[in-house]
């Protein structure tokens, strides 16, 4: 072989070493990225707007940003979240109300989910109204009381799963139709109606829910409900896509020693409904500082 033909084999060969370590580092970046989520330690977090997922999800993000995590928070409404979890688009969904708020979509979805346990067991949907609404003590009341209220009971998100439970369950079993309708809208506009309702001593009666920074802010009172029709007491669970387990053993065990109190979960809802907008997160990290000891020993192992 010429000194040629050998030079020209060498370089050849070089190129091809090149060629598959660049090959093998590629890929394995791929695997790294796609894996586990360990490697770029990236989280898709969904939430929906109800004010006890926005407050806990933006303590995750604070928390686990300060450990090295890239946090997405999604703000979506309940039914896009629970899609989304099952095709991967997110990996942790932290506001399951089961077994009767979200069922329909635990039906169709739960099977491609991991249920990651419960972090709160007092949770109910609830009917209510000021104090100062006289003569209105049960939902069967409002019958009577409809053109006080307008003929309407200031709902949510048409998604949520308490405005269907109060459109099928509630309504016809206690005869409201033809006399109060549910005006479905947004947790925010709800929430607005409500103070401009009490600000200006006006009976209004909402779609709300246990736990609620409202009850701490407002005089409210929650409309007995004897048939049962808003359904029992709940419980409020952390929700992973397939896998995630697996590609996030330190968080999925977090979720599942996660227990929050009334007293800490409503403090920490009012700090971060109270931050201006764009800043939950920042107040969050703020209740985070003040509760360091709890946030050290449930964030532990990361």
């Amino acid at each position: 072989m010429s000194k040629v033909n050998r030079f020209r084999k060498v370089v050849a060969i070089g190129a091809a070493l090149v060629s598959l370590a660049a090959l093998t580092a590629a890929c394995g970046g791929r695997a790294a990225d796609s894996s586990s989520g360990q490697g770029k330690k990236a989280v898709k977090i969904a939430y929906i707007n109800w004010d006890e997922d926005v407050a806990l999800s933006n303590l995750y993000k604070t928390v686990l940003e300060s450990k090295g995590y890239k946090v997405d928070l999604q703000l979506l409404d309940a039914g896009p979240i629970y899609a989304g979890l099952a095709k991967g688009d997110a990996d942790l969904f932290l506001d399951a109300w089961l077994p009767a708020t979200h069922e329909k979509y635990w039906k169709e979805f739960g099977a491609q989910l991991e249920d990651l346990g419960v972090w709160y067991d007092n949770a109910t949907l609830n009917l209510a109204v000021p104090t100062y609404v006289k003569d209105v003590n049960t939902i069967a009341d409002l019958k009577a009381k409809a053109a006080d209220f307008g003929g309407k009971i200031t709902g949510i998100e048409a998604s949520a799963g308490e405005t269907g439970i109060v459109q099928n369950n509630v309504i016809p079993k206690y005869g409201l139709d033809g006399s109060m309708s549910l005006l479905n809208s947004s947790t925010t506009a709800m929430l607005a109606g409500l103070e401009g309702a009490i600000k200006d001593q006006k009976p209004i009666v909402v779609t709300l829910w246990h736990p609620h920074w409202a009850y701490s802010r407002y005089q409210l009172k929650d409309l007995q409900d004897p048939q049962g029709a808003m359904g029992k007491g709940e419980q409020i669970h952390a929700v992973g896509r397939k896998g995630f387990g697996a590609d996030f053993p330190a968080l999925a065990n977090i979720a599942k020693n996660l227990k929050m109190t009334d007293q800490q979960l409503a403090s920490l809802e009012d700090a971060v409904q109270k931050a201006p907008k764009g800043q939950e997160a920042a107040a969050a990290k703020q209740w985070a500082d003040q509760n360091k000891a709890w946030v050290d020993q449930v964030f532990t192992g990361l």
